[in-house]
């Protein structure tokens, strides 16, 4: 297993990160319930990434953490739809399929964890993947999530309709990992 580390975004991760979502297969992005009509240009994920560097904590609407193995970044998690001081939805993405299926993402939510919850002081975290993409629904699970509720919505702005998985995590749960 290679060495797993966690850090903030900078401004040097952006064009990994924005190839990620420029570069992936149709099919890698509709199967984690990506609608591909509302994929932004590579500008705007520039404009949208760019933001949130400058940024105090108080103020994001999105923050991210890049996730590294052997030094190298192999991946990010990020939260959206922040309420400073009460909660937010997490998301999680293994850059290259190389690298999935390893045992590294259990690991690597745990180490963004503390970044969310005591950067942004939430109470509680959610993560609602897409209930038909096995691999994130695993991670949350072995990770300690619990299952809170399924629904069929849109859970983002870049989804389709979908079944949706909402797990949770309280600030009591995370500080008893």
């Amino acid at each position: 297993m290679p060495t797993l580390s966690v850090r903030e975004l900078r401004a040097s991760d952006l064009d990994r990160l924005i190839a990620y979502w420029t570069t992936a297969e149709p099919d890698f992005l509709t199967g984690m319930g990506v609608d591909l009509s509302k994929m932004p240009a590579r500008e705007q994920w520039e404009e949208m990434l760019s933001k949130q560097l400058s940024q105090s904590y108080q103020e994001k609407q999105s923050y991210a953490v890049i996730w590294e193995a052997d030094g190298e970044p192999v991946g990010h998690s990020n939260v959206s739809k922040i309420e400073y001081g009460e909660k937010a939805y997490m998301h999680l993405h293994l850059w290259q399929s190389g690298v999935r299926r390893r045992g590294m993402g259990v690991e690597l939510v745990r180490r963004s964890l503390p970044f969310y919850f005591n950067n942004l002081h939430l109470k509680t975290l959610y993560c609602e993947p897409y209930a038909l993409n096995p691999a994130p629904n695993k991670t949350l699970q072995k990770v300690g999530f619990q299952l809170f509720d399924t629904y069929i919505g849109v859970p983002g702005w870049l989804n389709f309709e979908q079944p949706v998985n909402v797990w949770r995590l309280t600030r009591a749960e995370f500080e008893a990992l």
